[in-house]
């Protein structure tokens, strides 16, 4: 469990953001015991499934895993050093320029469960859509200043070193109305991960023409930043059941889809009546809505389809399932998209819902990635492993053999297909079998 930083580490946290014209953000991730005995392997079986049956490097404990040992002295030594390394996201690949913007919600019916004094539940979340024009608009910064801090302190790194990468979205840009309704897709990353790390999905997704909705579960998460600077942290307590969290997160973005209908009815649900972009209300569509995630993040997409039925389609990004939910009958579309050391014939929980997939159903694997594959720390690490401390070979145990742009090229395109087939009516043969121009799906029958 994660704790309220004291106020002496907090004012270090402020003076890092006060002194440096860029943040730094440091990514890392954690080494399994069966990765630091050299198990894992990318060996696929003839039954699309690792011969390594023990690896476990998708479990939800393992999304925001911490450094190696040894990254706070490397870390510490490269101190000195005159410039930062300045760490890049991939562009998006659609037509489309994108825009975003950032909303504080509160929902009035519901107390936080992570917090005591029946504290009402709040959340930040941020939205990227398709913009007509991005000319005179900044462009946005990977994460805010505040929990951007507090996400390098957590990791001993110092913002000489690591220059947060900006994004391809322009804050507040007008949307594209010429483009009509647009479909909305919700998204919820991994167990005390930041929404930050679906952003390079996110973007491309809206890229293509799709409003993409990314919420912070608060006090799951890290660390979220509030206006005001005030920074809000992982206080889950130990011990936390999974379906409970799950349960949360599910509730969350129901919420999150209510606000979306105040949005289409020209109102603004923001308790800070912060701007909306203009031609928002307009195009908003609330009778098309998916959602997908990543790990404990993409389990939440089940829960969340049972509970809410507007949400009409939905992908998990190698998340392992808990609770009751997978043993209820689904009839909307599904897609299990899993990491290579990964997928129902080494996961009892996708098996288990496998039969329960009554409607569209598909269930595909990138060999060659990893658990963390799915966040952006796939794209993000490899830039900065020698001041993380990580040689070749533990990237590859953690990130696996997969090229990093290879691997998000893939996935973009996956999930483009699959949600526009089910919420636009585009038929594409990616999803059909196997495909010439992407050996490294492989559809588990």
């Amino acid at each position: 469990m994660q704790h309220r930083r004291p106020r002496h580490h907090r004012r270090l946290i402020a003076r890092a953001v006060g002194t440096a014209g860029v943040l730094a953000v440091a990514l890392g991730a954690g080494v399994t015991p069966s990765m630091a005995a050299g198990k894992a392997s990318d060996k696929q079986s003839a039954t699309g499934s690792s011969p390594d049956e023990d690896s476990t490097n998708w479990a939800p404990e393992n999304d925001s895993a911490a450094l190696p040992k040894d990254a706070h002295a490397a870390a510490t030594l490269s101190r000195g050093r005159a410039s930062a390394v300045q760490l890049k996201l991939p562009a998006p690949s659609g037509p489309y320029k994108v825009g975003t913007f950032s909303q504080h919600l509160v929902d009035k019916s519901r107390t936080d469960p992570y917090v005591s004094g029946n504290r009402a539940r709040e959340l930040m979340v941020t939205y990227w859509y398709p913009a007509s024009t991005t000319s005179g608009y900044p462009v946005a910064p990977w994460m805010p200043s505040i929990s951007g801090a507090h996400f390098l302190y957590s990791r001993g790194l110092s913002p000489q070193q690591v220059a947060l990468p900006q994004t391809s979205s322009h804050v507040l840009a007008p949307v594209d109305t010429k483009l009509g309704k647009l479909p909305v897709l919700l998204y919820s990353t991994g167990l005390h991960s930041d929404r930050a790390m679906g952003t390079a999905l996110a973007e491309d997704l809206a890229s293509r023409g799709y409003i993409v909705i990314a919420v912070d579960h608060t006090h799951d998460a890290n660390e979220v930043q509030f206006p005001g600077n005030r920074l809000e942290v992982n206080t889950m307590p130990a011990g936390s059941h999974s379906s409970d969290t799950l349960n949360v997160r599910a509730a969350d973005i129901r919420f999150v889809i209510n606000q979306l209908g105040t949005i289409a009815k020209g109102g603004n649900p923001d308790v800070d009546h912060a701007k909306l972009p203009s031609g928002l209300s307009k195009s908003v569509d609330t009778s098309h809505i998916g959602m997908f995630g990543w790990s404990l993040g993409g389990a939440a997409v089940d829960t969340a389809m049972q509970l809410d039925h507007r949400i009409d389609a939905g992908a998990n990004l190698d998340g392992q399932f808990f609770g009751t939910a997978p043993s209820k009958d689904l009839s909307r579309p599904f897609m299990l998209f899993s990491s290579g050391t990964h997928n129902r014939n080494n996961d009892s929980s996708w098996r288990k819902l496998w039969p329960h997939l009554t409607g569209y159903r598909v269930d595909i694997q990138l060999h060659g990635s990893r658990h963390l594959s799915f966040s952006d720390n796939e794209w993000l690490v490899p830039q900065v492993a020698p001041l993380l401390g990580l040689s070749p070979e533990q990237v590859q145990q953690q990130y696996g053999s997969i090229d990093p742009e290879r691997a998000i090229k893939i996935q973009r395109v996956y999930l483009a297909a699959f949600f526009d087939k089910h919420l636009r009516g585009k038929h594409t043969t990616l999803l059909d079998g196997p495909s010439k121009s992407y050996p490294e799906i492989a559809f588990v029958r």
